[in-house]
């Protein structure tokens, strides 16, 4: 594939560990390794910014390439986060089967000169915003939880004093969210994420917000490190000849509680999870575990929509 096209092309590859970046730049033949930490990634982008490259294509592995994809972002250095899964298949197609750190920079590298996939959109500053706008969001809500709870046990005489705050909040979480909005339609990696995520019925906006900020891997893990990361992987507990109820632990408990809150209106309007749940109850699980399970089987299709880049349809399961 070295034709005219990739000729004065700059191709970077980073193969991403915990503890180490391994980089190669193609058709320069120059790599080196740094540490996966400021240090390094300062290091990594001073050499690269030297090479002018036309991109940098990094693996998604989870969240260890963050820092690096964020240093890019921040050096104005153009950068795709690859999908694991389509680079094993290039290296199929081409019948790399060998793999060394070394190697696989070079086969990341050699995906992006001839895949040429599109260069991801994010910047610093939006990551952030979206960031500090859910965080405030979740503020928000934690105060009108408590003014609502207020309402039930005040007498009236106080009652009439709380309504007004929490107008004031529903007013302020109408705007944050038409902020929110607004930051998704600006970004073309988040709206097209959002659009595929939103296409399940039963997942509405605050699901969509609380994914793409704080679940930015999302379409780059294996069925069981999506349910691992928010907490909904059940886990053993045995000892001996001790045999214990297998129980969820861990996780990213922001996205798992909107998440929680979503399953609860799609068991009603989404016949697979309406399905899923029933059956549980049925074989006599308890509710709580029927909706982890459900929750469990969300994420596990939403993380496989997003990573084929495909809209839902009724028959997934």
């Amino acid at each position: 594939m070295n034709n005219k096209n990739n000729q004065n092309e700059i191709n970077v590859g980073v193969d991403t560990g915990k503890s180490q970046l391994d980089i190669y730049i193609r058709p320069l033949d120059i790599y080196f390794t740094v540490t996966n930490d400021e240090i390094g990634i300062k290091k990594a982008i001073k050499e690269i910014k030297k090479y002018k490259p036309t991109r940098i294509t990094i693996e998604a592995t989870g969240r260890l390439e963050q820092d690096f994809i964020m240093a890019c972002a921040k050096a104005n250095l153009p950068f795709v986060v690859a999908n694991p899964a389509h680079i094993k298949k290039f290296a199929g197609a081409i019948g790399q089967h060998a793999k060394t750190d070394k190697l696989d920079a070079q086969l990341i590298a050699y995906y992006g000169e001839a895949i040429k996939p599109k260069l991801s959109m994010l910047k610093p500053a939006t990551m952030q915003l979206m960031s500090d706008l859910l965080s405030r969001r979740r503020q928000l809500i934690g105060i009108q939880t408590m003014e609502k709870n207020r309402l039930k046990i005040m007498p009236k005489t106080i009652s009439s004093m709380i309504n007004p705050i929490l107008t004031a909040i529903k007013n302020q979480l109408d705007k944050l969210d038409q902020k929110l909005l607004k930051l998704m339609e600006s970004c073309e990696d988040y709206k097209t994420k959002n659009m595929i995520i939103q296409s399940m019925p039963g997942v509405g906006n605050v699901v969509a917000f609380n994914l793409l900020s704080d679940m930015p891997e999302l379409g780059y893990l294996t069925n069981k490190q999506a349910s691992s990361l928010i907490g909904v992987a059940p886990f053993n507990k045995e000892s001996g000849i001790y045999r214990g109820t297998r129980q969820i632990r861990g996780g990213r408990p922001k996205i798992r509680t909107a998440m929680y809150m979503a399953m609860m209106s799609a068991i009603q309007c989404n016949s697979v999870f309406k399905g899923t749940y029933e059956r549980l109850l049925a074989a006599g699980k308890p509710k709580k575990t029927a909706l982890i399970a459900c929750i469990r089987k969300m994420i596990v299709i939403l993380n496989s929509m997003v990573r084929d880049g495909v809209m839902w349809a009724p028959k997934m399961s």
